[in-house]
């Protein structure tokens, strides 16, 4: 039970840190070293109080499991709908940094190996829905929570099941191909991205935009050419990293930044 009760500081600190985060991205004081601090720590709190895992608790609230949210089910909703919310203020900052399943494969993404890119954002998604599809009639109607087949769960206690092992061989994945759970497999990344898509604040072309396309080759999910909806836009930051000229991206409200042809 403490355990359990244990995990809502999770939450408290996705809530905290969703705000804190937001503001350095709009002053622009943002920096790598911030990112490392933030994606460790959210990661430790995933191996210390299996928190804060919101697919893992979406997948409790659809099994009806009040034990496995750690609460009463209509609190556990309440925050998945404040995390869907403020995802279509601020942009996916909890998917990006703040789910230690996403930060894990963030740092894993981060080491200095090829990379392998999927050009097209149609097939990852259509994959990631139907498994939404299935997720729901499975839970809902049988019982059975699919998020346990990939070692979520086992990974992060530490458990040394064959879910470990798979949930280990993702991670290896993710050196080499950007976030396959987030992007192929989660729920709640499935709807995050809707919200995400109409977000008021997220990275923008500014009239300084040269369009040399160093932004579109960098990014990972192929969300930086103009007119991409920033679905898939983790904040990964590596557009901002790779852009030549300063003031020509910019994390700013919906219609703050003027563009020559519309926001990015």
């Amino acid at each position: 039970m403490v355990f359990e009760q244990a995990r809502a500081l999770g939450f408290i600190y996705a809530l905290v840190m969703f705000f804190i985060l937001a503001y350095l991205w709009y002053t622009k004081r943002w920096t790598r070293r911030i990112a490392w601090i933030v994606l460790l720590i959210t990661v430790a709190l995933g191996f210390l109080i299996f928190s804060p895992i919101i697919p893992w608790q979406f997948q409790s609230l659809v099994l009806r499991d009040a034990r496995g949210v750690g609460g009463p089910l209509a609190i556990a909703a309440a925050g998945l709908i404040v995390m869907l919310a403020l995802s279509f203020v601020f942009g996916r900052f909890y998917c990006g940094y703040l789910c230690p399943v996403g930060a894990v494969q963030e740092l894993a993404s981060l080491a200095p190996v090829s990379k392998v890119k999927v050009g097209s954002k149609v097939w990852p998604g259509a994959i990631r829905w139907i498994f939404f599809i299935l997720f729901i009639i499975t839970g809902y109607f049988f019982t059975y929570g699919l998020l346990r087949l990939f070692g979520i769960r086992d990974f992060f206690l530490l458990l040394l099941s064959a879910g470990f092992f798979i949930f280990l061989a993702i991670i290896a994945i993710s050196l080499f191909l950007y976030r396959p759970f987030c992007r192929f497999i989660c729920p709640f990344g499935a709807l995050a991205s809707i919200p995400a898509m109409g977000s008021r604040f997220k990275i923008r072309r500014t009239d300084a935009c040269i369009s040399c396309g160093k932004c579109e080759r960098a990014c990972p999910t192929n969300e930086a050419k103009r007119g991409d909806r920033k679905g898939e836009c983790y904040l990964c930051h590596r557009c901002l990293d790779v852009c030549p000229v300063e003031g020509a991206l910019e994390y700013r409200r919906a219609g703050g930044v003027q563009t020559k042809e519309g926001a990015k």
